[in-house]
């Protein structure tokens, strides 16, 4: 399984080869296609671990409570 963390520094990795390496198209579009997946994993995961955190917000009693998130 690939972490957030991995998905990201790869989707770093991807760009930077994208910017500065001249290559065919072919190649280019299979980056871009792979940074493509890599994002969309990654927000995947985001909006489930806001899921959670939203899910567990602890009351001052030790109860647990749903709450949105803040936007900001």
């Amino acid at each position: 399984m690939t972490t957030i963390e991995q998905r990201l520094a790869r989707l770093e990795e991807i760009v930077a080869r994208l910017e500065d390496d001249p290559m065919e198209l072919a190649a280019a579009l299979a980056l871009f296609e792979e940074g493509v997946a890599c994002l969309r994993e990654a927000a995947s995961t985001l909006v489930e671990a806001e899921a959670r955190v939203q899910k567990l917000t602890e009351l001052a009693d030790g109860a647990f409570d749903v709450a949105p998130l803040d936007d900001e």
